[in-house]
């Protein structure tokens, strides 16, 4: 799409043309794991200040992470082009039960945003052992050994 426009000489504005690319999505594309007791979402967000452009918080037991990149000075210098995605982008993540909102910690390094949450001590197996019964209702036509 991109060639065509340049092939024509049409002058398409970045937020249009980045919407006719596919590129509207506002959602930040996250990485995540868990590393022992710590739950760990990873995001690459590179080009910002994150004292200012981004704001992480919890509610409700869910992380919430808005980040924002500015368009550069220069965008309006001739020649200028650009496929560096710019504007709003945020994602909310479900934290597990038990997660305790004092123990998220986030660190930017090198254009990556990690953030760390603590989660709690699994005790023992995570599930309970049902028992299933031989006993039951057997119908009249049903073999001697089928359970129904």
């Amino acid at each position: 799409m991109d060639n065509l426009f340049r092939r024509t000489g049409i002058d398409v504005p970045e937020p249009v043309r980045r919407f006719l690319q596919g590129e509207s999505d506002p959602w930040l594309r996250v990485e995540e794991y868990r590393d022992g007791n710590t739950m760990v979402v990873r995001t690459d967000i590179p080009g910002i200040d994150p004292d200012k452009d981004i704001d992480i918080t919890v509610t409700d037991d869910t992380l919430h992470i808005s980040a924002r990149r500015r368009e550069p000075a220069h965008k309006d210098q001739p020649g200028y082009r650009s496929e560096v995605r710019y504007g709003d982008y945020s994602r909310s993540i479900p934290l597990p039960r038990g997660a305790n909102p004092d123990t998220v910690e986030a660190s930017y390094i090198d254009g990556v945003l990690e953030i760390r949450a603590q989660l709690p001590e699994q005790s023992g197996t995570s599930g309970t052992k049902v028992h299933v019964s031989r006993g039951g209702h057997q119908s009249p036509e049903a073999p001697e050994n089928y359970v129904t």
